[in-house]
């Protein structure tokens, strides 16, 4: 695998300007795969406008500045990708990576110093002992019960992801669109659609102003029963 990236075949959630230069910094292997995560370097200098150059930047994550998800990354090629957390304790600032309406990762400043983390549950495991394991989104894993099903919603606190609020995969409950036409929307789910094929799942959302839209199962994220359980900020880059 090339461990270069020409910034014109760089992937689209990507918010950064795509002919300006040749070559841009390419993510090591990390929590996220490379379409759905940013390298931190990008992340500091190109859309938080915090360094002006690599050099910059290395020295601002050298001194352990910067946090994702409560855990010092130095490494100027770590992944950040959806819902992630970046926090820099000088400057009292924290951010969460969420999605604008054209599916390119943006930050969203947050008001708080003490963070939450949503993940969705990808898959659960039997580990030994009979524990019950969550396989979360963003690669990590916690121990957790049979309460939990597959594509709820789990708000975790930071860094020690102590399970602070359980949001289910429901009819009913607010979900955000996390790709696609609509990606970046709020709505509620309407109904689920089960395919017994090797088609998704399909999923019937309804927005506030009563329109109805439809989606692939993967592109749904549980957020709320009626109103968002977590804080998604204010844009810094609209």
């Amino acid at each position: 695998m090339s461990k270069h990236l020409k910034r014109i075949a760089s992937p689209k959630k990507w918010p950064i300007a795509k002919k300006t230069h040749i070559w841009v910094t390419k993510p090591n292997p990390g929590p996220h795969s490379l379409k759905q995560a940013i390298p931190l370097i990008i992340l500091l200098r190109d859309v938080l406008k915090l360094a002006d150059n690599m050099r910059e930047t290395k020295r601002i994550l050298n001194e352990g500045n910067v946090l994702v998800d409560g855990t010092v990354r130095k490494d100027h090629k770590f992944p950040v990708g959806l819902f992630d957390v970046i926090q820099i304790p000088k400057l009292k600032t924290s951010y969460r990576i969420l999605l604008d309406p054209n599916s390119r990762l943006m930050v969203n400043e947050l008001d708080t110093q003490d963070p939450m983390k949503p993940v969705q549950i990808l898959d659960k495991t039997i580990i030994r002992g009979g524990k019950v394991q969550l396989n979360l989104h963003d690669g990590t894993n916690i121990l957790g019960s049979n309460e939990y099903k597959t594509k709820d919603t789990i708000i975790l606190s930071i860094p020690d992801k102590g399970i602070h609020k359980h949001i289910k995969y429901e009819q009913g409950n607010l979900a955000l669109v996390i790709g696609g036409t609509h990606s970046g929307e709020l709505a509620r789910i309407n109904e689920i659609k089960k395919v017994r094929s090797g088609r998704h799942n399909m999923v019937l959302l309804e927005k506030k102003d009563g329109t109805s839209f439809e989606t692939i199962e993967d592109y749904v994220f549980v957020v709320g029963i009626d109103e968002p359980e977590f804080n998604l900020g204010g844009a810094v880059r609209e």
